[in-house]
């Protein structure tokens, strides 16, 4: 099984930002153009890359497109696009325009039917997001705690066609201080959709750390913050890339 890296880029106010811990009053700037920087990871060698409308995830609609769509259309790599899709028009916009994956996250709790419904219809080119905090999703940006565990959700959504999570644990993100490994192999093999880990990279040592895990269906890991902080190059990352 391939294990792939995902440069993040995290977008608020048509600014390319990093939070800590999904606090939206603790954030650094670290570009002014969210194109110009996937523009940078396209030229590194990026076959993916992971965009996030920080807005769109808070007022529930799409506010940061046009980065999105920007890099869809002009890069090589492929875009992946998480925040603020809470409807089939929202999936529609971003898929009818060259994005190649789009990542479902409040809606997979507020109305689990239809994201069913997009599973089926759409396939592959959905996937879901797990932003968890003490393992319990998190909607709305992580402004809002439900009492939904990411692994029963997945569970659902796997026997739904669901194929590939992304998995957040909330306390991690941003912080550089390792990924909560163990909760994503737990979550990759009991709910047994492929599992991208998100949040807490923060050198190669932990992208190696859970590339071992491949076989068990982690299959990614996502990184922004070690990036933007120079703890490591994408190049390097994405070496790892190759068997």
């Amino acid at each position: 099984m391939s294990f792939t890296i995902y440069p993040a880029i995290d977008m608020r106010g048509g600014k390319c930002v990093r939070l800590e811990q999904g606090d939206f009053d603790k954030e650094t700037i670290y570009g002014e153009n969210p194109f110009e920087i996937a523009g940078q990871f396209a030229e590194a060698g990026a076959s993916w890359i992971h965009m996030v409308d920080l807005d769109g995830a808070k007022e529930g609609s799409r506010q940061n497109a046009e980065f999105v769509l920007q890099a869809a259309r002009r890069l090589n790599s492929r875009i992946q696009i998480g925040g603020g899709i809470r409807s089939e028009a929202d999936v529609k916009y971003y898929l009818d325009q060259g994005v190649d994956r789009v990542i479902i996250g409040s809606l997979a709790v507020s109305d689990i039917e239809t994201t069913k419904e997009l599973l089926a219809k759409y396939g592959s080119r959905i996937a879901i997001g797990l932003d968890a905090r003490d393992g319990y999703v998190s909607t709305a940006g992580w402004l809002e705690q439900s009492e939904i565990k990411a692994v029963d959700l997945a569970k659902e959504l796997v026997e739904a066609g669901a194929r590939t999570f992304i998995y957040t644990d909330i306390a991690k993100d941003g912080m550089l201080a390792g990924p909560n490994t163990k909760e994503i192999v737990r979550l990759a093999e009991e709910a047994g959709g492929d599992v991208i880990a998100s949040g807490g990279i923060k050198d190669l040592g932990d992208l190696q750390e859970l590339k071992q895990y491949r076989d068990r269906n982690v299959a990614g890991s996502i990184v922004g913050k070690a990036l933007y902080t120079n703890q490591f190059t994408l190049e390097d990352a994405l070496d790892l890339e190759v068997e």
